[in-house]
This record gives C-alpha cells, structure tokens and sequence, in this order.
C-alpha cells in the first residue's frame, strides 16, 4: 500500500468515526428530550383591527365621525369615563368630582403622577389649556364643543369659567345647570391633549396626536393603516396588554371578513348580518355583539326645496318599508325605528305611532304638497359600512324603488367617506342616508345633538330648525330632575316625529368578529373602547 493510500485510508476512518459519535450524540439528546416540555410559543402581542374606513382626522375634537374615535380612544384620556359596557360615570383623569346644590360648580380633583406621551406633566393648567382652545373656537374647528351650548360670547354657552384652583384641582362654573355636563365630559372628544405638543404642532396635531392613554401614536398612513404602541410610561401598571395595534381600512365587509379568515387580521367591525352563520360554525373565529345605542336614518336637507315643505317630508316617511330593509339585511339584528333616539336610552316615546309603509297616503300628500306629479332628487347613500347600516348602498336601492312607486325619481350618488360627511355637513344633499351610535346614552346627546338649531352644520346635517323644539330641549338640558327630563323629552319626539326631518330607519345591535384566541375585548356602547386589557390567549 502507498503513503497516499494509507493517508486517505486514515482521513475516511477518521470521518465515519466522528459520523458515528454524531449520531450517538443526537439519538442520546432526541431520548433525553422526550420528557422535556415542548418549546413555548411567543405570546402575540400585536393586533390588527379591521375597519370599514379610516380616520378623518386624529384629533378627536376637531371631527365627529366614529372611525376616529375607535383610534384616539387608546390615546387620549378623558376627565371622567364610562363602565366598560355602559354609560354610567366613573373616575378618568379625574379622581373625584363633587357639584354643588344648584348644580353650577363642578370641582375635579385630577389624578397626580400621570405624563404625557411626550414627557410633560398632565396637570390643572393642561385642562384649562384645552377647553380655552375649544370654547374659543368654533364649529367647523370642534364641531363636538356644541355640546357646552355653543363657544365663548354665545348665548348659549353653558361654561362661564373653568380656572385650575390649584396643580391638580380644576373648577368648572356654569351659568345655568347642564344635566348631562359630567357625560358630557367623557365623551371622547374631549380626551385631554398635550398643551405642548397643540403648540408645537398647530393645524398639524390632526396627525400628530399626544396624550395620556395607554398607546401612542406611531404613524397613519392614509386609507391603509393607523399604527399605536404601547405607552411604556402608562400610569396604570401592567397596562395595556398588546405591545401594538394596526388599524387596518379594508373598506367592503366581506373582504374584511376574508382576511380575518385568513389571519391576517385578528378583530373586524361591520359583519354582515348575512355572514354571521359563516362566523359561528367556524371554531377559529369568535362572534361579538356590540350592545346597541344607535340609530340609522334618511335624512332630508329642511331648507332645500322641495324638501322644505313638511307635507314631502312626511310622505316620504310612508314611501320607506322599514320592515323589507330589515328583513332583507339585518337578519334579526335590528328593530324598525320610528323615534330619533332609541328604546335603550331614558325618555323614549314609545306612544308615537310610526308613518305606516302606505303608498297612496304617500301620493296624496304629495299631491296635497303640490307635487301630483311627483320631483326628482339625489339620495346620497354611504361609502362605507357603518354599525347601523353594513350594506348601506343596497338599503339606499331599496328606498329608491320605493320612492319611484310614488312619482319620485331618486339618482342613488356617493363619494368617498370624507368628503361625504363634508358636504353633508354644509347642506349640499337633497336627502342623505347616515346614522348615530350614541356619545354618552343621554337623550340630549340624539336630539340636542343631532336636530337642535344650535347643532346646523356640526352634527344637525339636515339644517332643520324649530323654535319650540329648542325651547323644550334646553329646558330638558336645564332641568336636574330626570322624570321631568324624560316628559321633556317625549313632547321633543313629538315635534320632531310631526316635522319628520328624517326617516328614522333602524336600531341596530351592531356584529363584530374576531380570532378564538382574542381576549377580554368589550365592544362598548358608544362605538369605541380603549383596547387597554385586550390580549391574546
């Protein structure tokens, strides 16, 4: 044999003994590891929430539209807050409250230790920095202020001072009682901001929001994506559970379904009523009820002819088949609406007896009206799923046939979701289809708020006004007595069920969807939660 051959004849026995103690060695390990737990999991810490559409703005005073809220819930606080799935009043910002005996001093004690997400103090003079940037502006600036009765110098602003008594005590006088003032302050509106990051950032902390909650702001990208963190510095301890949320637009409801069937997000709003035995025999996936405190409607601009003459109004009302929409499109999940408040909210008049679906009646007072022949409109219907109305371009197809029995042509427009609540909002429909998931479970909070004089062009888009309706709900604001509001109230539904600005639709109980393993997630309400205590299993 030759040295070469040897050598190689070494270096190949070499190889197979170390192959073999490599084997030895992992077969020894694989045994030893049968007893061994299995590797644990990395907890998700990320959410991706699903939404019909995107924010308007992020500064929550400054839009009244629900997407945003869902976002600045999380990042902003308010002084005070309400129960995880009610409208009942507990410590927020502020610690404790109290009021005195004619109801027109309210004294806060503010919670102390508590930041800003940009490190500065959140304090007496931060609250008093923000309802002096409100009360002095107006209602295309912060069309949600019109719950004080109005800005600074008007008559009927209900705020006559707010001054910080010491570093974390403020006092609110009023010049005349507000009953609903301390709901009104948890409304998410008016979370507190950061007077710094206001100063800094101008008309631009519309994108650059800084508060206490528990998730800070990271970026927006518009019609995509809304993204927070977890604020590592929150004052309550051990909060939030998710270290970020994605708020992703995925505009059609059924896509938003699809991709919650596919992981790629793990909560979704907006289920069509349709969809909901697909989510319930999937073992995957979890359905979710939002308790109801809403209202959908078709609402008609009151100083647009012909839509100014209560008789086309009330005819209107006889030309919709509540019924057939429901049935078609909510499976079970609503009820017919005939007030614009809904039976869940104190002071409901349920001994109003709704316009019956009757054509001929429909026809003569159209006749009566001047209008035998009947007019041609444009029905502007919703671009976006909403909570009282997912499949609103269908609905408004509905009403159209409807009204077309009648005489009344109806061109079904839209436009994308921001320019819609625009226009809306300036007068520039005929008659428009939208709704209102309630702010505070007040009955100011529908009527006051959506069909006062006070409220034209902030929240009151049908530009309707009625001296003695708004007699009787500032006396209703006035009054401390709750029986007595409540009678108030029920005279208000009259007025307004007779002067029919509106065909109130629906009274949704609003289906949302998420993964099996999402938990501690508590819809509210009013449309927005913190997401402060959700987390996954």
């Amino acid at each position: 044999m030759t040295k070469k051959s040897l050598k190689l004849l070494l270096v190949s026995f070499l190889a197979l003994t170390m192959l073999l103690v490599g084997c030895s060695s992992n077969t020894n390990n694989e045994a030893e590891g049968e007893d061994q737990p299995a590797k644990e999991e990395a907890k998700k810490d990320t959410l991706v929430f699903g939404r019909g559409g995107d924010s308007t703005s992020l500064d929550p005073i400054t839009t009244t539209e629900g997407e945003t809220f869902k976002v600045t819930e999380n990042i902003f606080e308010t002084l005070v807050e309400y129960g995880e799935q009610d409208t009942t009043l507990h410590p927020g910002l502020a610690e404790t409250w109290e009021v005195s005996d004619d109801a027109l001093t309210y004294t806060l004690k503010l919670r102390q230790g508590v930041k800003f997400h940009d490190g500065t103090d959140f304090n007496a003079e931060a609250v008093v920095f923000n309802f002096e940037r409100w009360m002095n502006g107006n209602a295309d600036d912060f069309p949600y202020y019109t719950m004080f009765g109005g800005f600074k110098g008007e008559e009927g602003h209900v705020i006559e001072s707010i001054t910080a008594e010491d570093e974390f005590t403020v006092k609110f006088v009023l010049n005349r009682p507000q009953a609903p003032f301390l709901k009104n302050l948890a409304m998410s509106p008016f979370g507190i901001a950061s007077p710094a990051a206001v100063e800094e950032h101008g008309d631009k902390f519309r994108e650059n929001p800084v508060g206490t909650g528990p998730f800070k702001f990271v970026e927006w990208k518009q019609n995509d994506r809304i993204v927070i963190e977890k604020n590592t510095d929150y004052w309550q301890e051990g909060l939030p559970k998710l270290n970020q949320v994605i708020f992703r637009v995925i505009p059609e409801n059924s896509a938003r379904l699809n991709a919650l069937t596919n992981g790629e997000i793990d909560l979704m709003d907006g289920v069509n009523n349709s969809d909901e035995a697909t989510v319930t025999s999937n073992d995957q996936l979890q359905l979710i009820e939002r308790p109801s405190m809403n209202v959908g409607y078709l609402g008609f601009t009151t100083n647009r002819p012909p839509f100014d003459n209560k008789l086309v109004r009330q005819a209107l009302n006889h030309a919709v088949d509540k019924k057939a929409i429901i049935d078609a499109f909510y499976g079970g999940k609503a009820e017919a609406a005939k007030n614009a408040m809904p039976p869940s909210v104190e002071g409901y008049n349920d001994d109003i007896e709704d316009y019956p679906y009757d054509l001929e009646k429909a026809k003569e007072l159209l006749a009566e009206a001047g209008y035998e022949d009947g007019f041609e409109m444009d029905l502007w219907a919703m671009p976006v799923a909403r909570p009282y109305m997912p499949e609103g371009m269908k609905v408004a197809e509905v009403i159209q046939a409807s009204f077309s029995e009648i005489g009344v042509k109806a061109e079904i427009q839209s436009v994308d979701w921001a320019t819609y609540l625009d226009k809306a909002s300036k007068g520039e429909f005929d008659a428009y289809m939208l709704g209102w998931t309630g702010d505070n479970g007040d009955p100011d909070n529908f009527l006051y708020t959506l069909l006062d004089k006070d409220s034209i062009g902030s929240n009151n888009y049908s530009y309707y006004s009625n001296e003695k309706l708004h007699d009787v709900l500032i006396q209703a604001q006035t009054e401390t007595d709750q029986a007595k509001r409540n009678e108030l109230y029920k005279q208000a539904q009259e007025i307004i069920h007779d002067d029919a600005p509106w065909v109130p639709l629906v009274h949704s109980t609003p289906l949302l969807a998420g993964a099996s393993d999402l938990i501690n997630y508590l819809p509210h309400p009013t449309g927005s939660e913190a997401l402060t205590n959700v987390e996954f299993k």
